[in-house]
């Protein structure tokens, strides 16, 4: 029989954090199955791409999924005159299948603004899509952090108190230590932001009487890929490794650890690793396979798509040199879409025109109009995909 497990890891970045993360959705799973944890979270920044891949895998692995999401949360707006603050990430994990739907209303948040800004959420759209959460304050550069680095101390607790009344029994004081010498963890020199943050954020929980949480920020499975993954940092960033100027920088503890290292790494907070179990044992939801389900295009889409077909093709015969009489045309497109009929597509090659009409429409030159289209037209069957 198989011990209690001691810790999850309820902070992972997967290949998915585009040019972030660098950890294999299946890795990732190995990893959890093979260090004794029935479960394993997965928190990408901005996005859930990997949402029913990594349940799907999960599931067959034996291995309970958490899908989270690490939300850019602008927290602090800039008043008059200001320079824009950069939001700060808080990490969100669905209970339960209405906080998997609310955290994609929130994802949709995050892009769908239109003035140019970085992708973000605000505090009014949190609270409008709270319920089936948890949330997991963000750590040293999360909001109460940063808030805490910049020596405010009252807004800390009073953004702390905002979102302690958006998830009420559901908010967590997220700590990290990701040790900058002594391999593996203890006695290591913690980087600033979190040297300057933890007492400050541990009090805070205790004042307000919520609990603690430990992460670490997972982004490459083993220490040994930690200068690797630093190059790939600097390709997101076009900077360069060995650049004098500042440039952002983790540590070669942001890999996949142990249960036992995490429980050293924390052994004067017991109650920050337990509750990594707790809020797992809290989590009770998993993304599913589905045949997609696509929007009719039209009430007969069959007939639709012969009559655009059929028009296509005449304005075409009425411009171009026929190398072939016009019934060989006409006998070739009937064939080809008795071939889409049959296997149920009319529908589908439908929207993808459409898409690409559009993508003309707005001057979008060359392949990339039709490119564009099938990349539009697969991110509608993925939505309509979701429960």
């Amino acid at each position: 029989m198989s011990s209690a497990p001691r810790f999850i890891h309820l902070r992972t970045h997967t290949e998915h954090s585009l040019l972030e993360g660098a950890v294999p959705v299946k890795a990732l799973v190995r990893l959890a199955a093979g260090g004794g944890m029935p479960a394993i979270a997965v928190t990408d920044t901005n996005n859930m791409f990997c949402a029913l891949e990594f349940s799907v895998l999960a599931k067959e692995a034996g291995v309970q999924p958490i899908i989270g999401c690490q939300i850019s949360l602008a927290h602090d707006p800039a008043g008059p005159g200001e320079r824009p603050r950069l939001p700060a990430p808080v990490v969100l994990l669905a209970q339960s299948e209405v906080g998997y739907m609310n955290l994609m209303k929130l994802n949709s948040c995050l892009y769908l603004r239109g003035d140019g800004s970085l992708p973000h959420v605000t505090l009014d759209e949190l609270d409008r899509h709270t319920e089936g959460l948890i949330c997991l304050s963000g750590g040293p550069d999360g909001p109460i952090g940063r808030l805490l680095r910049a020596g405010q101390g009252p807004k800390a607790r009073a953004a702390l108190e905002r979102l302690a009344a958006i998830y009420p029994g559901r908010l967590y004081v997220e700590l990290q230590r990701h040790p900058l010498e002594a391999s593996g963890g203890e006695g290591g020199r913690l980087p600033e932001a979190e040297a300057l943050t933890e007492r400050g954020l541990v009090e805070l929980a205790y004042e307000m009487a919520l609990p603690l949480v430990a992460t670490n920020d997972v982004h490459f499975p083993e220490g040994k890929m930690y200068e690797a993954h630093d190059a790939l940092i600097c390709i997101a960033e076009g900077a360069y490794v060995d650049q004098l100027e500042p440039r952002r920088k983790l540590t070669p503890q942001h890999y996949f650890k142990s249960q036992s290292e995490m429980c050293a790494l924390f052994a004067d907070l017991p109650e920050a690793i337990e509750n990594t179990v707790e809020i797992a044992r809290r989590c009770a939801f998993m993304a599913s396979k589905r045949k997609p389900i696509l929007p009719r295009f039209a009430d007969d889409e069959v007939n639709e798509l012969r009559r655009q077909a059929n028009e296509g093709l005449q304005a075409r015969l009425a411009v171009i040199p026929h190398a072939v009489p016009p019934a060989d045309y006409q006998a070739r497109l009937d064939f080809e879409l008795g071939v889409i009929e049959n296997m149920g597509f009319p529908g589908y090659f439908l929207i993808v025109a459409d898409f690409i009409k559009w993508a003309k429409d707005q001057g979008i030159p060359g392949r990339s109009g039709p490119r564009l289209g099938r990349r539009l037209a697969g991110r509608l069957c993925a939505d309509h995909h979701r429960p």
